[in-house]
């Protein structure tokens, strides 16, 4: 076998992405999990790709808008590659507007979406009776609808890059030598590792829950109601998430938080009343200290390489942050934008 040009250490959504983009331009790649593709948080239920509210523009946004927008033709041609579906779909996102002042902001940023989205996609007020029955309850009577969001299902997307890497030769294995530039993608876990390397705390987890329905009603948008992502899957279930828990104890246990979400979204939206829960699930999301993903390479150790802290946003970024990091991997280039550096974390 070849001597790997690539080494990617972690089969989460990043390692997965990063692997899949160096083998297409024609690297050797190995990737090494000892827990197998997806066993973090990169194996949930949500799958909410959605954009940063338009306003305030940044780096961390234009970077995401950029991920969002490649996200059709990427993961098109894992599917083409390997024959499993990710579930991805720009279905769009529903949002009701509760209140006057909500209503005004939804308004102005209308404009805002018009010059910073480009007219990629669009941010709309509108009435929610206009929109058909899958519309979320809405005191004013209307609904944000934008349409550069997406939905995927998170556990298929990882087992849809696997089976396209391994037509291109590449297994995810238990362990593996360094071979070549090595990239440190392994989530919570290795935020940790991270911060005993460092001698300070560079990122952390956030543990989240989330619930899966059976509910099945076709390629609609998802919601985003009472703080809850709730996103109709293609394959007949429907996602629920997610809780935001800074402190824990067992990052893999459910618990009375989980029904409370479940509850606040039946509220949210009555048509889920009676759904059948078929799935719980709870992990920990690696956070960065910058809260945007950590990219780059890590100080003081040649030919080594971080990109971690996907946190809730992982999916969305993997596209363009599997790109960034290939660029920077095989050619050189560095296109990390401010903020996503290894050092900003420092």
């Amino acid at each position: 076998m070849a001597m790997a040009d690539v080494t990617v250490r972690g089969a989460g959504i990043f390692g997965l992405s990063i692997a899949w983009i160096c083998a297409r331009r024609g690297a050797q790649v190995q990737v090494a999990d000892p827990f197998g593709a997806g066993a973090g948080s990169s194996g949930g239920l949500v799958g909410a790709l959605a954009p940063h509210v338009p306003e305030n523009w940044n780096p961390k946004k234009h970077f995401q808008l950029e991920s969002l927008l490649m996200a059709e033709g990427f993961w098109a041609g894992v599917e083409a590659t390997g024959g499993v579906s990710p579930g991805y779909g720009r279905t769009g996102r529903l949002q009701p507007i509760n209140d006057v002042r909500a209503l005004e902001l939804a308004r102005q940023r209308e404009v805002t979406a018009r010059e910073l989205w480009k007219g990629a996609a669009e941010w709309r007020v509108c009435k929610a009776d206009s929109l058909g029955p899958w519309v979320p309850p809405s005191a004013t009577g209307y609904v944000i609808y934008d349409t550069l969001s997406a939905r995927m299902h998170p556990r298929r997307a990882c087992a849809a890059l696997v089976s396209a890497l391994a037509v291109m030769g590449v297994e995810v294995q238990p362990e593996a030598a360094d071979q070549g530039k090595v990239v440190h993608a392994k989530g919570y876990a290795g935020l940790l590792e991270l911060n005993e390397a460092f001698g300070k705390t560079v990122g952390g987890g956030v543990k989240g829950q989330a619930a899966l329905l059976r509910f099945h009603e076709g390629a609609v948008p998802q919601l985003y109601a009472d703080s809850l992502h709730i996103i109709p899957h293609a394959d007949g279930t429907l996602a629920i998430g997610s809780t935001s828990e800074r402190e824990f104890e067992d990052g893999q246990s459910t618990d009375v938080q989980l029904d409370d979400i479940v509850d606040r979204a039946r509220t949210a939206v009555p048509v889920l009343h009676g759904a059948e829960v078929i799935e719980r699930w709870a992990g920990v999301r690696p956070r960065a200290k910058s809260r945007a993903p950590m990219l780059g390479a890590w100080p003081g150790r040649d030919r080594h390489f971080i990109a971690n802290g996907g946190f809730k946003i992982g999916f969305g970024m993997a596209p363009k942050a599997a790109q960034v990091m290939a660029d920077l991997l095989l050619e050189g280039a560095d296109s990390i934008p401010e903020g996503f550096r290894v050092e900003d974390n420092l």
